[in-house]
C-alpha cells in the first residue's frame, strides 16, 4: 500500500475517494484549484473517519493512520510521485481533457490515470492524450465510503492490464468492482432508466398517484424507494439531465425518451427535496400524501377454486379460511382463482380489458408482480372495464382475507411492478448482448449501486424468460413503439429454453 494516490477535486466525491484510499493505507494527495477546497476536503474526511470510529466501523487506530496518510497538494506538479491519479472534477469534457493533458507532462509514464465521470465517454476523454491506453474510468457512487460499487470502465484505447490493475485496486480497497465498456450511462445509469421511465409513463396515463405507485414498488416490488420519491431525492434537474444525456448519446433511441412530466417539474424549479417540492412537498410542516387502499370488501364466504402452483396460489391456500377451497391443476390460460364470477390472473402485459376481450370473459381481475408473495403486505390490482362490481368485490375480498392490502390501479398494460421489472430485464439483457458488461456484473451493479432487491437478470430467471418476452411483446403491441422491442438475447434464451447465468 505504498503507492501514492492522488485525487484531483476536493468535492464530495473527491473527498470520499480520498478517504477510502487513505483508509486502505495509501499515502493520499488531494489537489483542488479552489481556494481553501483542499483544507475543507481534509477536514470533511477527518470528520468522516471520526464518525466511522465512533460507530465501530473502524478502530481509532485505523482512523488515526488514515488521517496521517492525507496531505494537500498546492499544485498539480506535486502529484508527480503518484502511481494512480483519480480525477473527480466538474462533469465537463473540455475540463477533463485539459486536466489529463497537463497530468501527462507531470506524472511518470507508469502512472495510471482514472476518471470518476458518471456519464462522459472514457474513449472521448482519452482521445486527446498522447498515451490514451493508460486512462480508464473509475466510477464511484455517493456516498463513496458507504457504497460498495465501483464501475471500472474501459475505453477503446484502454490497456487491458491497466483496466485489471484498477479493478484489483478497487477490490483491495474493499469495494465491489464491475467491468463496463465505455458506452452511454455505463452500467448503472443505463440500466436504471426504465425504473424512472415506466413509473413516469404509468403516471402520465393516470393509473394512480405517486404515493400509491411508490408504495407498491416498495412493498410489493421490494425496492428500497419508489421511483417518484427516488427522483425527488436525486433531484429532477440531475435525473432529467442524465436521461437526456443517455437519450442523445444513443441517437434518440425511444427506449430512453425523457418524460414531459419531469421536464415540467424542472421548468417550474420543483427539483425535489433540495427545493422543497417535486412530486411531493418536503419539509417538517408537510404531511405525506395518503396511499390509496381498497376499502374492505365485505363479501360472504364463497366457494373458492384455485389453480396451479403459482406462489400467490400457495399463499392463498395457506391463508384463506372463509370458505370451501377447491384446488385444481394449472390451466393453459394461467388462471389463479375463481371467486364467484370473478377470475384472477397475474398481469401478463395486456390490460385487463384486453384480456377480457381476448378470453371472451367479462369478469377479469389482474394482480401485479411481487418480489415474494409470501412476505409482501401490499398488492396492486386492476379490473377490466367489463368486470362487474360483484365479481371484483369477490376477488378483492379473497385477497384481503389473505392479509393483503390492495392498491387499486386504473387499467394500464403491465401494471407497475411487472412492466418496470421486465423493462429493467430487457435493458440489462441488451447491455450484456452488446458487450457492455457480463450478466453477473449487470446484476451485481444494480444490487450494489442502487440497492435493488434482486439483480434484473435474476428477476428474469424468477419470472421466467418466456413470461418476460410475452410481457414485452404485449407492451409493444399495445403502444406500437420501438421502446418495448425485445432484446435479441432474451429471444435467443427463450428459443433455447435457457436461463441467465447458465
Amino acid at each position: 500500500m505504498d503507492t501514492t494516490i492522488a485525487v484531483v477535486g476536493g468535492g464530495t466525491m473527491g473527498a470520499g475517494i480520498a478517504q477510502v484510499a487513505a483508509t486502505a493505507g495509501h499515502p493520499v494527495l488531494i489537489y483542488d484549484s479552489g481556494e481553501g477546497a483542499c483544507a475543507r476536503a481534509i477536514a470533511s474526511i477527518r470528520l468522516g473517519l471520526d464518525r466511522m470510529a465512533s460507530r465501530g466501523k473502524i478502530t481509532r487506530e485505523q482512523a488515526e493512520k488514515a488521517n496521517d496518510c492525507l496531505a494537500p497538494a498546492t499544485s498539480l506538479q506535486e502529484l508527480a510521485c503518484a502511481g494512480l491519479v483519480i480525477e473527480a472534477i466538474v462533469e465537463q469534457l473540455p475540463a477533463k481533457q485539459e486536466l489529463f493533458g497537463k497530468l501527462e507532462d507531470i506524472v511518470s509514464p507508469e502512472c495510471i490515470l482514472a476518471s470518476n465521470t458518471s456519464s462522459i465517454s472514457i474513449t472521448r476523454i482519452a482521445a486527446s492524450l498522447r498515451h490514451p491506453q493508460r486512462l480508464v474510468g473509475m466510477h464511484f457512487f455517493n456516498p463513496v465510503p458507504q457504497m460498495e460499487l465501483v464501475e471500472v470502465i474501459r475505453g477503446l484505447a484502454s490497456d487491458a492490464a491497466v483496466v485489471q490493475c484498477v479493478h484489483d485496486t478497487a477490490l483491495a480497497w474493499g469495494k465491489t468492482p464491475v467491468f463496463a465498456s465505455s458506452t452511454p450511462g455505463f452500467i448503472v445509469n443505463r440500466l436504471a432508466r426504465p425504473y424512472y421511465a415506466e413509473g413516469l409513463r404509468v403516471l402520465n396515463e393516470r393509473a394512480s398517484q405517486p404515493a400509491t405507485l411508490d408504495a407498491v414498488m416498495r412493498e410489493s416490488g421490494g425496492f428500497r424507494m419508489g421511483p417518484f420519491e427516488l427522483m425527488d431525492l436525486i433531484g429532477h434537474d440531475i435525473n432529467f439531465a442524465v436521461t437526456q444525456s443517455v437519450f442523445q448519446a444513443c441517437f434518440n433511441d425511444p427506449r430512453f425518451t425523457p418524460s414531459l412530466i419531469q421536464q415540467e417539474l424542472v421548468h417550474a424549479g420543483h427539483l425535489g427535496r433540495k427545493t422543497g417540492r417535486g412530486f411531493y412537498h418536503h419539509g417538517p410542516e408537510h404531511v405525506p400524501p395518503p396511499i390509496e387502499d381498497e376499502l374492505p370488501c365485505s363479501t360472504p364466504p364463497v366457494a373458492l377454486q384455485i389453480f396451479g402452483s403459482h406462489p400467490l396460489v400457495e399463499v392463498i391456500r395457506k391463508r384463506y379460511k372463509k370458505g370451501h377451497v377447491e384446488y385444481h391443476g394449472a390451466r393453459a390460460d394461467n388462471l389463479l382463482l375463481k371467486a364467484g364470477p370473478g377470475r384472477l390472473y397475474v398481469t401478463e402485459g395486456r390490460t385487463a380489458t384486453q384480456q377480457s376481450y381476448d378470453y371472451d370473459m367479462p369478469d377479469v381481475v389482474l394482480v401485479d408482480l411481487a418480489l415474494d408473495y409470501a412476505t409482501t403486505s401490499r398488492l396492486a390490482v386492476t379490473r377490466s372495464d367489463q368486470c362487474s362490481p360483484r365479481a371484483y368485490q369477490a376477488v378483492a375480498g379473497v385477497l384481503q382475507a389473505c392479509s393483503f392490502a390492495l392498491s387499486p390501479m386504473d387499467d394500464v398494460p403491465g401494471m407497475i411492478v411487472m412492466r418496470t421489472v421486465c423493462m429493467l430485464i430487457n435493458e440489462a439483457a441488451d447491455a450484456v448482448n452488446q458487450g457492455v458488461c457480463s450478466a453477473a456484473d449487470a446484476d451485481m451493479a444494480m444490487q450494489k449501486g442502487l440497492n435493488y432487491p434482486r439483480g434484473p437478470l435474476e428477476w428474469a430467471n424468477a419470472i421466467g424468460v418466456d413470461n418476460v418476452v410475452k410481457v414485452l411483446q404485449r407492451l409493444s403491441a399495445t403502444y406500437g413503439e420501438d421502446r418495448y422491442r425485445v432484446s435479441p438475447l432474451l429471444q435467443r434464451l427463450q428459443a433455447a429454453k435457457r436461463k441467465f447465468h447458465e
